[in-house]
């Protein structure tokens, strides 16, 4: 095997290794640190995003609301948990009813009680907000059932599969006036990106054109679980993957309205997964930029990450590229910056950059506010992914 040719958590431990090793790293460097053993139906390579460490923390001395956790079905969970840990939430239960997955988290958060069912966690009037990273398909459902028990809740993305999830999520959101939000991680949990929103906030690229979204994975079909292959449950690869992206071409054009241009989707290179999409593309037009997204599960074996992930934001005076997972010009781990304006080209450092939606959603959760994720952004970057997946054209391509 190439010695390039390593699994993302192996790459990561070797340039990275423990939090210790990440505070020696040079300036100019940021870390990105990887989930500890994830369950054994899950592929490591597409453990959660983000360089927030993904190794469980320790509750909070002083905690501000006490939070629950249902559903544990992908690795994004850790960072979850992990945001509002942060933030001095107390993570007083878990509930999921895959017994090995519950041994994974616990191994994580030993101090988490389990609970015997849905109903124990969602009664309890003590859990003010309620985390999933559930099989997609089953995030809404759950979202609305959070909701109708008085609590808020935070879903990995995506957090709606279809049409009528959302038009369904947003009556009930309108009724309970709950927060329902999604942890779009490819934005709230990159240092990187957060410092993107900074700097464009100041100016510093003049007026957002358009955002260029890539967002390619790699694929490792023998570690996925069932589900992962049934179009049904995952909603597609534009309502999966690329809903990161529709999230931070809303945030960094500043759209409040936006409609789908094109998109397409195929099955390009797994014939024998015929629920699989591996391939798909679109492109946007808000009121505040334009956008064009590309998501994909062709990531090479001789990158030494899961995916090159990309972000180019353009503005009417310099441009900003984002990194997220790796910089193959050499630099370690991710999160890595680069700003072209009027005078020069710069290298940013990042790694010190705050994350804050964590304590944002603390925060909005105890003071009904929304400064973590405005509920209208929420639905209206799952609106665009879901419109995209219906009116996607179907790519065939020779041979």
């Amino acid at each position: 095997m190439s010695q390039h040719n390593v699994s993302r958590r192996r790459f990561l431990k070797n340039t990275l290794g423990s939090a210790a090793a990440a505070a020696a790293l040079p300036a100019g460097l940021t870390a990105a640190h990887d989930g500890r053993p994830m369950p054994p139906d899950w592929d490591p390579q597409v453990a959660t995003r983000g360089d927030a460490g993904q190794a469980g923390v320790p509750q909070p001395k002083d905690p501000l609301l006490r939070f629950a956790v249902i559903g544990i079905n992908h690795g994004h969970i850790n960072s979850q948990t992990n945001a509002i840990l942060r933030a001095r939430g107390e993570l007083a239960w878990l509930y999921a009813k895959e017994p090995e997955l519950v041994e994974a988290f616990r191994k994580q958060y030993p101090y988490v009680k389990v609970a015997r069912s849905e109903a124990e966690v969602l009664e309890d009037p003590g859990v003010k907000l309620v985390l999933s990273a559930a099989i997609p398909e089953d995030r809404a459902p759950l979202g609305i059932r959070v909701m109708q028990h008085g609590k808020d809740f935070m879903s990995d993305k995506p957090g709606v599969t279809t049409l009528e999830q959302l038009a369904e999520v947003r009556r009930v959101q309108a009724e309970t006036r709950r927060i329902y939000s999604i942890m779009y991680s490819e934005r709230l949990e990159n240092r990187a990106t957060v410092k993107a929103g900074e700097l464009v906030k100041a100016g510093a690229i003049g007026r957002v054109v358009q955002t260029i979204g890539l967002g390619p994975h790699r694929m490792n079909p023998k570690t996925r679980p069932a589900w992962f292959f049934e179009r049904a449950r995952y909603g597609g690869i534009l309502c999966d993957i690329a809903s990161h992206q529709a999230d931070q071409f809303l945030f960094f054009t500043g759209s409040t309205r936006a409609e789908v241009v094109a998109s397409q989707v195929g099955n390009l290179n797994y014939p024998q997964y015929p629920g699989l999409e591996d391939f798909g593309d679109m492109m946007v037009r808000g009121d505040g930029g334009a956008g064009y997204i590309r998501v994909d599960w062709f990531t090479p074996g001789g990158l030494a990450t899961w995916g090159d992930g990309r972000l180019t934001i353009l503005g009417t005076d310099g441009f900003i590229e984002i990194r997220k997972n790796i910089d193959i010009a050499g630099r370690a781990g991710g999160s890595h910056l680069f700003l072209v304006d009027q005078k020069e080209t710069r290298y940013i450092d990042s790694s010190q950059t705050p994350l804050p939606y964590g304590e944002q959603l603390v925060a909005d959760v105890l003071n009904r506010t929304e400064t973590a994720m405005p509920q209208a952004h929420c639905f209206l970057a799952t609106e665009l992914v879901l419109k995209a997946q219906q009116q996607a054209q179907r790519l065939n391509l020779k041979g």
